[in-house]
């Protein structure tokens, strides 16, 4: 088994089957992009793409892997910093 092979593996375990990942993330990003009420900068809309695609990992794998949560608060949190003037 390849290198690449045994990582898709791991992340098969935690997250489920990519195919069904990507339909879970691309329905969420549709939601959000069809109830935007204004332009966002592109960190705001970076940053609610991952927060999107991590909610489809959690959604599609494992709801207890904390790593899935703590980067949707870090997404969140970078964009936080830029607004209140404390970007690291």
């Amino acid at each position: 088994m390849s290198d690449i092979d045994t990582i898709l593996n791991e992340r098969g375990v935690k997250y489920g089957l990519f195919k069904n990942h990507a339909v879970i993330s691309q329905q969420l990003k549709t939601v959000m992009r069809e109830n935007m009420s204004r332009l966002m900068e592109a960190d705001q809309l970076e940053a609610l793409d991952m927060i999107a695609h991590k909610i489809a990992r959690i959604l599609n794998g494992d709801p207890d892997y904390a790593d899935s949560w703590v980067d949707i608060a870090g997404y969140a949190q970078l964009v936080a910093n830029r607004l209140q003037g404390t970007v690291r």
